[in-house]
């Protein structure tokens, strides 16, 4: 492959910058734009230590003092001779050392090019690939941990064994029936029913985790809902810290939805602040309350905001009523919990009407104002979504392309335990067998049809 370089830091002024490089014949080039105060060419500096010199430009000046580091492969993050430089973190000074050696013949990498031939030299699955990208983006702990663990190979881990047991079975198939003469046992129905037992009760158990999964990455949608002066953009800023949303006394502030990432119980919320629902002839507040409608259909988790310091009002049990179809989980929330002088602090709200209607997750008293009660809304919302088992992270499918192979390899491998119940033969089975496999390889980046030819020659000895 030709070499590749990049700018691995932002383009902001920074402390440090890294300009990476990687492939064949990369350390050569990275001579001609790096002179090191050892005097000792590039190429023959020990590997993986850091090493002083000066960065040169495409005139070969002096732009800079700073550190290289050489990293031969295949020991290397993409599996190729890799090199980085870490210097001042000048937009100016990387822009041209990145110059000079495009200059001396890498060209600019594409985007995410370093992990595709870390994957393509089978440094790291696909899995732990999205686990590069997922740990850039985290925005909680949680997120961070699960995705450095993934990045160790955690999903790998947990998907082996399902891989290995559909391997197994359906090598040691095609071994008896392609080469008859050699001596390999015959596999018996009873072993393919176990193995596809085994991986059905592992992938559902697997497929269980999409929904926190999910939530560690991107979040829980929230929306904030009720009347008009119940303390709804109080709410989130008390919540984001700072006052993201207009407050007034005046009804029908919030005419728009209002979104907001903040952190609640451990949680990673992304909150909609939504305009009062209430009935206006406001042809503007009557466009906030339908968006407060259709935000709430759409959420995840619904905070449902009730004025505590107020008398109960029949307009309540309506709200409550629709929030309580929406189909989401809905924390019943009172605020102005420093002026109820406990006139509704632990009060309920009834929601009115008929149908099937969900009761809160939990009720809630609070003051946006003084903080009370905002530790209890955590908790309500971590026992909503909980964090699960630290032992856990690593193995939980955090995207819809994941969960989507995953899913067609539990159906396969249902269909296939159908088929052995109903008395089809092996290789009729085991064509669903193989069907799961394609979708774990699509889910790993690892070939089916490869890992059994593989399996056959290297397990069964045949041909020798």
């Amino acid at each position: 492959m030709d070499v590749i370089a990049a700018i691995a830091t932002g383009a902001n002024p920074t402390a440090i910058g890294i300009v990476r490089v990687s492939g064949e014949g990369c350390f050569a080039l990275c001579e001609q734009v790096f002179r090191a105060a050892n005097g000792r060419p590039f190429t023959g500096q020990t590997a993986r230590k850091m090493i002083f010199g000066e960065m040169l430009d495409r005139e070969k000046r002096v732009i800079d003092q700073g550190l290289a580091v050489r990293f031969p492969g295949p020991g290397s993050y993409t599996g190729e001779d890799c090199a980085e430089f870490h210097c001042h973190g000048s937009p100016v000074v990387l822009r041209e050392l990145l110059s000079a050696l495009f200059a001396a013949g890498a060209r600019q990498a594409q985007a995410g090019e370093f992990t595709k031939r870390a994957f393509l030299n089978g440094r790291m699955d696909l899995t732990q690939a999205e686990a590069v990208v997922d740990l850039i983006d985290a925005e909680t702990a949680a997120g961070a941990r699960n995705a450095a663990a993934q990045l160790e190979g955690g999903l790998r881990r947990t998907l082996e064994p399902i891989q290995d047991a559909l391997l197994e079975i359906t090598s040691r198939f095609y071994a008896v029936v392609d080469y008859p003469d050699e001596d390999i046992q015959d596999i018996r129905p009873q072993e393919i029913a176990a193995a596809l037992r085994n991986a059905a009760a592992r992938l559902e158990r697997l497929l269980a985790t999409c929904r926190r999964g999910r939530v560690l990455k991107s979040g829980v949608r929230t929306a904030i809902v009720g009347r008009p002066n119940a303390g709804k953009s109080s709410l989130l800023n008390a919540l984001a810290g700072y006052e993201r949303a207009i407050v007034t006394d005046v009804p029908g502030t919030t005419r728009d939805t209002v979104e907001e990432s903040v952190l609640c119980g451990g949680v990673l919320l992304r909150l909609i602040d939504t305009a009062g629902i209430r009935d206006t002839e406001d042809v503007v507040e009557k466009i906030g309350v339908e968006r407060s409608r259709q935000a709430m259909r759409a959420a995840q988790l619904v905070l449902a905001v009730v004025d505590g310091a107020a008398p109960e009002r029949e307009e309540e049990g309506a709200l409550l009523a629709d929030v309580a179809q929406s189909g989401a989980p809905w924390i019943l929330v009172f605020t102005k919990r420093d002026l109820a002088c406990g006139l509704r602090a632990a009060g309920t709200v009834r929601p009115a009407g008929e149908g099937p209607l969900t009761p809160p997750a939990a009720v809630v008293s609070l003051s946006s104002l003084t903080g009370e009660g905002l530790a209890d809304l955590g908790n309500a919302v971590s026992a909503l979504f909980p964090a699960g088992d630290p032992g856990d992270a690593g193995s939980l499918l955090t995207d819809q392309r994941q969960e989507d192979a995953a899913r067609r390899a539990l159906d396969a491998v249902r269909r296939a335990m159908e088929a052995l119940e109903a008395g089809m033969t092996p290789d009729a089975v085991l064509t669903d067998g193989e069907e799961a496999l394609d979708a774990l390889g699509e889910l790993t980046g690892r070939t089916a049809r490869e890992e059994i030819v593989s399996r056959i020659f290297s397990r069964f000895c045949v041909g020798k």
